[in-house]
């Protein structure tokens, strides 16, 4: 399985009720039979492989490239196995915009519902939660988050399908989770990876290179504050955003930037906030100083800190100790070109072939019309 995201052109409008009507209809039968099939847990590992999850949105009808197909596909997908999440052992919480917010209020209410064990379900939260802030927090793309969708099974299995908007070259990424791949919730922890746009700069830090980073980043909130603060205060002195350094010597992606101590260094050239002004952000690092979290995991996990917070630590980090994060997009795979051309990696054929001998196998078992089935097998070949 893949490792990533997806990105896709940013849809505008509503889907037609009839449209909406029909996918939840079919996606309440290709569920049953793929959990008949396979089990509810090869179900969310499915439903946490981006291809796949694109493929099932094809065949219930909605555009393969577009970003609608996210949020609709979710919809259909809680809406048809609503009152049978039990007898399916499948359980969906959240969705988009305001309802993506009330996921872990839905995940609490199931375990109630179904009593599961208390330390069970606040598993389940946190990684929702986690999985938030890391796509907002720790991959710094460009892309606000405004769908957050939580699947789960009474095993354990549980993804997250989430995604994010750039208003500013109108496209969505999609972020996918799978509790297999997310031992470690801040290093690696997505699964599948496709994307039809690659960023040319994006802060990394949940990259394996960016472990000196992550490590440096914590030892700052675990030490002294004052010291902290005078790092911070040494970059508001000596840097200003890269837009106002023109004047600076450039070679490519580095600059060289006036000296610290009388020596000249050179680090990247990336666009990052004036901290100058910023009183919240001293507020938070006071916060997670005197906290003092022994891993980059609680740092993230502390209330308050997000993207300001872990870029500002990073950018210490990188200019002042050295510790240089990963700047390469974690996207690495193009629905909209296939691959075909091996750029950026070349097809693979397997997966698409076992996705799609899967999906066939199941359009032909639902209890739909001939000729709903013949439309759907279309759809599927076609993508």
């Amino acid at each position: 399985m893949y490792r990533g995201v997806a990105t896709f052109t940013l849809d505008t409008g509503k889907c037609p009720r009839w449209l909406f009507e029909r996918m939840v209809r079919l996606g309440r039968e290709m569920t049953r039979v793929l959990v008949e099939e396979y089990g509810p847990d090869e179900y969310i590992k499915r439903i946490a492989d981006p291809v796949w999850f694109q493929s099932l949105g094809t065949v219930l009808a909605f555009d393969w490239n577009a970003s609608g197909l996210t949020t609709i596909l979710t919809a259909a997908l809680k809406e048809g196995i609503r009152g049978q999440e039990r007898e399916l052992g499948i359980f969906i919480a959240g969705g988009k915009g305001k309802t993506s917010r009330k996921t872990p209020e839905q995940i609490h209410e199931w375990g109630e519902r179904l009593c599961l064990a208390p330390s069970y379900v606040h598993n389940l939260e946190y990684n929702s939660r986690m999985a938030a802030k890391v796509d907002s927090a720790l991959v710094q793309d460009g892309y606000q988050i405004y769908h957050h969708s939580f699947f789960f099974s009474r095993n354990g299995a549980w993804a997250v399908v989430q995604q994010g908007m750039n208003t500013q070259n109108s496209t969505a990424r999609r972020y996918h989770w799978f509790s297999e791949s997310a031992k470690d919730l801040v290093e690696e922890p997505h699964s599948g990876i496709a994307s039809q746009l690659f960023g040319r700069r994006v802060m990394n830090l949940v990259s394996k290179n960016s472990a000196k980073t992550r490590a440096v980043s914590t030892e700052l909130v675990r030490g002294s504050y004052n010291t902290l603060i005078k790092d911070i205060q040494l970059l508001r002195k000596h840097y200003t955003p890269v837009s106002r350094v023109a004047s600076f010597r450039r070679d490519k992606d580095t600059l060289t930037l006036m000296a610290l101590d009388g020596v000249e260094f050179k680090h990247h050239s990336v666009e990052w906030e004036d901290f100058s002004k910023s009183k919240y952000l001293e507020k938070i690092l006071a916060k997670v100083s005197y906290e003092q979290p022994n891993t980059y995991e609680k740092l993230l996990a502390t209330e308050g800190v997000g993207p300001k917070t872990m870029r500002a630590l990073a950018l210490v980090s990188e200019i002042i100790y050295g510790a240089e994060p990963s700047y390469e997009d974690p996207a690495r795979y193009s629905f909209a070109h296939g691959g075909k051309d091996a750029t950026p990696y070349p097809v693979d054929r397997e997966t698409y072939d076992q996705t799609i001998d899967m999906l066939q196998k199941a359009v032909w078992r639902t209890r739909i019309s001939p000729m709903e089935k013949d439309k759907a097998l279309t759809r599927l070949l076609k993508s």
